[in-house]
C-alpha cells in the first residue's frame, strides 16, 4: 500500500472516529451541563489543561523516536526496530514516574490555581486531581507501541481504539450523570474504561507485533542514542515553549478571574476542537507519509509537495475560521443559551490564532517528518516566555481578551520565523515566494469576509436553526466560489484537480466491476 493509499486510509476512519467523538462530546457536555454546575465544568477543564502541562516531561523523546523509525520501517529492518522500541519502552517508563512524581508534587498548590471554587473543597477538588493524575501517568505505559503503527502509517488503528474507547467512556458517564449526578462517579467510570482500553492495547499490539516480546534485542548503537538524545535536547525547548503558549490558558484565567469562567470558554474550545478536528485528521494523518517521502525522494519533490499540503490547509482553515467567526456564537445560544455566550472581542482573537495555527501546522508537520528540531529550539521557548508575559500583565487590565491577545502575538513569531528553517534547511530555496503566498491567501480571506459579513448579518438577525443552517449554507459556498477565483489556475490546485480526477476514475472502474 502506498503513502495516499495509507493517507486516505488513515483520513477515512480518522473522520468516522472524528465524527462518532464530536456527537458523543456534545452529548455527555449537555447532559453534564444539566446535571452539574458550571464550577465543576471548569474544574474539568483546568485539570485537563494541568495534565496536559506535566506531559512535557515527556520531553520530544517520542517525537525524536518517531522520526528515527521511519527509515529502519521503510527498510524492513526488524532488529533495528526491536532496539529503538526497547529504548522508547525504558524511557517512557522513567517518564511515567516523573509525571507522577510531579503531579504529586503539585497537590499542595492546588488550591492557588483555583478562584471562586463554589462550595467545593480542598479535599474534594484534590481526589478528581489524582483520578486524572491516574489516567495520565498510566498512559505511558502503552503510549509508546503506537509509534510504531505511526511510523508504518497505520494511524487509523490508534483512531479506531480510540473512537471505541471514547463510545463505551461515554454512555457509561452518561448513565452515571442521569442516576447519579455524581462528579466523583463520572470521572471513575472513564477512568476504568481508560485502564480496561490501555490493557486491551498493550495486549493487541504485542500480537500484531510478535517480534517486540522476543528477548533477543540488540542494544542501539551510542551514535543512535547519541541522535536520539540531541534530538530530545532540541525538543525540549519546543515542548516546553508550546506548553507555557498553549497550555496555560484555563490556569491564567482560573488563577486570575474564576474558575467557573475556564467552563465557559472551554465550550468554545470544544466545539472549535471538535470542528477543527475534521481538519486536522487531515494533516496528522500524512505526517508518518512525509516521513517516508523524505527518506525516499529528492528535494524537489518534497517541495512540491509541501506547497500542495499547505494550499489545501490554507483553503480549509479560512474556510472555518470564517465559519466559526460567524457561527460559533449563535451555536452556543442554541445549544445551551445566552448565558453562555462570550465577548466578540475575545472569540476574534481566539479565531486570529487559529487561522494562523493552518500555517504552523503544516511547518511543524513538515519539520518533524524531516527531524528538523535543533536549528529553532529556542524559538518555542520565546513564543511561551512571550505568551505568558502579555496574557498576565493584560488578563489584569482587559480580562479574557488580554490572554488571547498573548496567545496571537506569541504564535505569530513561529508563522515569521519558521519558514525562513524549512525553506533553507529542507528545499535549499527563498523564502520570498513563502512570505508572497501568505500575503495572498490574506487577501483572498478578507475578500470572503467582506462578502459574507453583509449577508450573514441579515441572515442571523434572528437566532434559529434554519437560518443557522441556511448561514452555513451560504458561507461554504460563497467562500469556495471566492476561492476558485483566485487559485484555479495555480499549480497546486491542478495538482489536487488531478488526484480527485484520478480517485474518481479508479472508483468508477470498480464500480462498473
Amino acid at each position: 500500500m502506498g503513502r495516499i493509499q495509507h493517507a486516505a486510509k488513515n483520513i477515512a476512519f480518522g473522520y468516522i472516529g472524528n465524527i462518532t467523538s464530536t456527537v458523543l462530546g456534545f452529548v455527555v457536555r449537555t447532559v453534564f451541563i444539566l446535571r452539574l454546575d458550571e464550577t465543576l465544568l471548569g474544574v474539568n477543564g483546568l485539570y485537563s489543561g494541568v495534565l496536559t502541562m506535566l506531559s512535557l516531561a515527556e520531553l520530544g523523546i517520542g517525537t525524536a523516536l518517531n522520526y528515527s523509525l521511519y527509515a529502519p520501517v521503510a527498510r524492513k529492518d526488524y532488529e533495528k526496530i526491536k532496539s529503538y522500541m526497547l529504548f522508547y519502552k525504558k524511557a517512557y517508563r522513567i517518564i511515567a514516574c516523573i509525571v507522577a512524581g510531579l503531579g504529586l508534587a503539585l497537590v499542595p498548590f492546588l488550591r492557588y490555581f483555583i478562584k471562586n471554587p463554589g462550595g467545593y473543597g480542598i479535599r474534594e477538588l484534590t481526589i478528581y486531581y489524582l483520578i486524572f493524575l491516574f489516567n495520565t501517568v498510566s498512559t505511558y505505559f502503552v503510549a509508546y507501541k503506537y509509534s510504531l503503527v505511526n511510523a508504518e502509517q497505520k494511524n487509523y488503528i490508534q483512531t479506531n481504539v480510540q473512537t471505541l474507547t471514547k463510545l463505551a467512556t461515554t454512555v457509561l458517564q452518561l448513565i452515571i450523570l442521569l442516576l447519579t449526578s455524581n462528579f466523583l462517579l463520572y470521572l471513575l467510570g472513564a477512568a476504568a474504561v481508560e485502564l480496561a482500553q490501555k490493557i486491551y492495547v498493550n495486549q493487541y499490539l504485542n500480537r500484531l507485533y510478535p517480534y517486540l516480546k522476543e528477548t533477543n534485542i540488540l542494544p542501539l548503537s551510542k551514535e543512535e542514542r547519541d541522535e536520539i538524545i540531541t534530538k530530545t535536547k532540541a525538543l525540549v525547548f519546543h515542548k516546553v515553549g508550546d506548553v507555557a503558549r498553549l497550555q496555560t490558558d484555563s490556569i491564567i484565567i482560573s488563577s486570575f478571574i474564576q474558575v467557573s469562567l475556564v467552563g465557559m470558554v472551554d465550550n468554545y474550545t470544544m466545539v472549535i476542537n471538535s470542528i477543527s478536528g475534521f481538519v486536522n485528521i487531515i494533516f496528522n494523518s500524512v505526517i508518518s507519509s512525509f516521513g517516508n517521502l523524505i527518506a525516499t525522494e529528492n528535494k524537489e519533490k518534497q517541495y512540491e509537495i509541501f506547497k500542495v499540503y499547505r494550499f489545501v490547509a490554507n483553503w480549509i482553515y479560512g474556510l472555518s475560521a470564517i465559519g466559526f467567526y460567524i457561527l460559533l456564537s449563535p451555536l452556543i445560544y442554541l445549544w445551551l443559551g445566552d448565558k453562555w455566550l462570550l465577548g466578540n472581542a475575545a472569540i476574534g482573537m481566539l479565531l486570529l490564532d487559529y487561522y494562523f495555527k493552518g500555517d504552523r501546522i503544516v511547518l511543524s508537520n513538515f519539520k518533524t517528518a524531516a527531524g528538523v528540531f535543533e536549528q529553532d529550539k529556542y524559538l518555542a521557548l520565546i513564543q511561551g516566555i512571550v505568551n505568558l508575559v502579555i496574557s498576565i500583565v493584560l488578563v489584569q487590565k482587559i480580562g479574557l481578551v488580554g490572554i488571547y491577545i498573548g496567545t496571537v502575538v506569541s504564535g505569530l513569531i513561529a508563522n515569521v520565523t519558521k519558514p525562513y528553517i524549512i525553506y533553507k534547511v529542507c528545499f535549499d530555496k527563498s523564502v520570498k515566494h513563502y512570505f508572497s503566498d501568505t500575503l495572498k491567501n490574506i487577501a483572498v480571506l478578507m475578500v470572503d469576509l467582506l462578502v459574507l459579513l453583509p449577508i450573514n448579518k441579515i441572515l442571523l438577525h434572528q437566532i434559529t436553526i434554519g437560518r443557522f443552517l441556511a448561514s452555513g449554507i451560504v458561507i461554504v459556498f460563497a467562500y469556495n466560489v471566492v476561492a476558485l477565483v483566485f487559485y484555479f489556475n495555480t499549480n497546486e490546485f491542478i495538482y489536487i484537480k488531478g488526484i480527485m480526477r484520478n480517485y474518481l476514475k479508479n472508483l468508477s472502474s470498480l464500480w462498473a466491476k
